[in-house]
This record gives C-alpha cells, structure tokens and sequence, in this order.
C-alpha cells in the first residue's frame, strides 16, 4: 500500500504548463502584424487573461516582448521571431530544475546520504541536454511549423 500513495502523490504534481503557453504566445505574436491585447492571447490559449499576462510580464522583462498601452494597445514581439530560441523562453518563464530533487532525505541512512549528489549530477547532464537542444531550436522554426500546417490561421 506504500508504493500505491507514493505513485498516487507523484502523479498528482501537476507539471508547469508556462513554457507552453508562452512558446503558443509568442507563436501568435509572431503570425500577427499588429499588437495583440491579453485577452485576445487567452482566448487563443484558451486561458484566463491574468495568466497570460503574468506570463507576457515574464517575457517582457526577458526582453521578448514590448508592450504597448491606448486604444491601440497590446504586444508584439520586441525582436524578430529568428532571433528568439526556446531556451531563452525557458529561463524566461520557468522558476525550477526540470527534475527537483527532494531536499531532505535521511543523512543517517546510506542512500540519503549520498542520493542528492549522485542524483544531482545525472539530472544536471539531462537538463543541459535539454537546454541545448532548446538553444538550436528557433521561434522562427515552430512558426514555419504552424504555417505550414494551418496556412497561418488560429
């Protein structure tokens, strides 16, 4: 019955989904000629506009995207969608290591001992793979993507 609520909790972490709402932003951002309100992105998101805006406030300040204010305000892409790679979205928008690491495990056992280090090493190469593999991976590549698979429209 231990390993049941074990796999019950680890199941009910839910996964961050920022990343994947600001690359679909962006991606939006880069199909449109003019400025895009918070509230147009999270109909297309399909998410309420305060987390698109707490996402686009990320990205702003990450320096991905301007915001303009008036009647004709919104936001656009601060710089051309070639010039932007996922990983840049990444750290703009994720706080954690894509595998935490539990921080308190037993020192007087031989495993909690010495899993964080051993742990630790195997989980940082993974995370640098993947962040390698983000920075080869332009915005400009994904919107190509969508473009030819849906003529451009959302």
């Amino acid at each position: 019955t231990n390993r049941l609520n074990v796999t019950k909790i680890v199941t009910q972490m839910p996964a961050s989904t920022r990343f994947a709402v600001a690359v679909h932003i962006l991606t939006l951002l880069a199909l449109q000629d003019e400025a895009l309100t918070s509230d147009y992105i999270a109909g297309s998101v399909s998410t309420n506009p305060v987390v698109v805006r707490r996402i686009l406030g990320a990205l702003k300040q990450a320096g991905l995207v301007t915001a303009a204010h008036g009647p004709r305000g919104g936001f656009t892409l601060a710089v051309a969608a070639r010039e932007i790679n996922l990983r840049a979205v990444y750290e703009a928008v994720e706080e954690r290591n894509v595998i935490a690491i539990h921080g308190n495990p037993n020192p007087q056992c031989p495993v909690g001992r010495t899993i964080e280090n051993i742990l630790g090493g195997v989980t940082n190469r993974a995370e640098e793979a993947m962040l390698r593999d983000l920075a080869a991976t332009s915005l400009a590549k994904l919107v190509g993507q969508v473009q030819r698979r849906n003529a451009g429209a959302c």
